[in-house]
């Protein structure tokens, strides 16, 4: 089957709410059999709303899809017990407690590699196992605000955070890709890994450009003022007469120069490499764009070579040919209707296969089938 690269591996989830359960579902989406391990009264997320008819919130369902759920009391000795021969078993552990909380159960990195030598252990946090800020609580937008994710985005006059929330999601992935990299490690030579990623160095991770600009006089980085945070008439988000929005991103000169000549104004041309920002040819351009609704610039730029996109709104996402052609939208209509988004790859041009509800077992059940393979 197209997407199961990680089959026969065996993975166990300890995270709760979303950076680590969505790196718990790539590694379920790409073959892995993955088990939740849950406290007794279940992952907190399960009473996020919207809530479905159960009591459960469907955002749960959406990110848990494809595991199996068991719960767990790792302070009690019979549960402890369960999970250390689930531990056995497995090939990998992701988990997100706050740094040293795993260690006060006598489940720290040390005690997992003595239970399991190869087993790769990820623990995803929020800053990261060491330094001052390891014991902080914190959110998407303030891993955001401390990497510089947010310094340099929105207008000149304040950050703005982005949603769904960017570093959540990003910080998923980043465990993911060092757990399957530490799987590949371990079918070469067999040694397992303790594996420390947080979410905070997952946005550090993408400032380097960022970062270097601040120490180049006169190339420090300002919000709603460099070419692709705000400051370019090229690339840039214009309201339309209708309340609506689109965007442009001609940066290259072809693309400024189709999108000029489609609304016959060739003198804007010239102008792409004025200074930044580019105030005076942005309010231009804003107020031509303003001028006619989005249907009547569909209608004029949909067929122009000049890197245009209306701004969907999520109803309209669900519409779209291109996205419907893709085949990564799974509805669910009726009373409780979800929409599941697969994997977004394709695997020797074949769609990603849909995911099983997330299933509870007892412990005992899961133990017991694995104790028959």
């Amino acid at each position: 089957m197209p997407a199961r690269c990680l089959d026969g591996f065996r993975v166990l989830d300890l995270s709760q709410y979303l950076p680590g359960p969505y790196a718990g579902q790539i590694l379920a989406d790409l073959g892995a059999e993955v088990v939740k391990v849950e406290p007794p009264a279940g992952d907190p997320m399960r009473a996020v709303p919207p809530l479905d008819g159960d009591g459960v919130s469907a955002f749960y369902k959406l990110v848990n899809a494809g595991k199996t759920v068991v719960r767990l009391d790792l302070k009690d000795a019979a549960g402890k017990a369960a999970f250390v021969r689930l531990v056995e078993k497995a090939d990998a552990l992701v988990e997100s407690y706050r740094p040293g909380a795993f260690d006060r159960l006598g489940l720290g990195a040390a005690a997992l590699r003595e239970i399991n030598p190869g087993l790769v252990h990820c623990a995803l946090s929020g800053f990261g196992q060491t330094g001052p800020a390891a014991l902080k609580a914190g959110h998407d937008i303030n891993y955001m605000a401390l990497a510089g994710g947010l310094a340099t985005s929105g207008s000149s006059d304040r950050p703005v955070s982005a949603h769904p929330p960017t570093a959540d999601f990003a910080g998923g992935m980043q465990a993911a890709l060092t757990v399957v990299a530490a799987l590949l490690r371990r079918e070469r030579t067999g040694a397992g890994a303790s594996i420390d990623t947080s979410i905070a160095e997952t946005v550090l991770g993408w400032q380097a450009l960022v970062l270097t600009a601040a120490l180049r006089p006169g190339h420090e980085p300002r919000r709603g003022a460099e070419r692709l945070n705000g400051g370019a008439a090229c690339y840039q988000v214009y309201a339309t007469a209708d309340g609506r929005f689109v965007t442009l991103g001609a940066l290259e000169a072809k693309f400024w120069a189709n999108f000029c000549r489609a609304l016959d104004r060739e003198d804007w041309i010239a102008r792409q490499w004025e200074a930044l920002p580019q105030t005076a040819l942005i309010a231009a351009v804003a107020e031509a764009i303003a001028a006619r609704p989005l249907a009547a610039w569909q209608a004029l730029l949909a067929g122009v070579d000049c890197c245009y996109q209306a701004v969907l709104e999520p109803a309209e996402v669900l519409e779209d040919p291109q996205i419907r052609a893709r085949g990564l939208l799974r509805a669910t209509p009726g009373p409780e209707p979800r929409v599941e988004v697969a994997f977004p790859a394709l695997f020797d041009g074949a769609p990603p296969v849909p995911r099983a509800p997330l299933e509870e077992r007892a412990a005992e059940d899961l133990l017991a089938a694995w104790d028959g393979v």
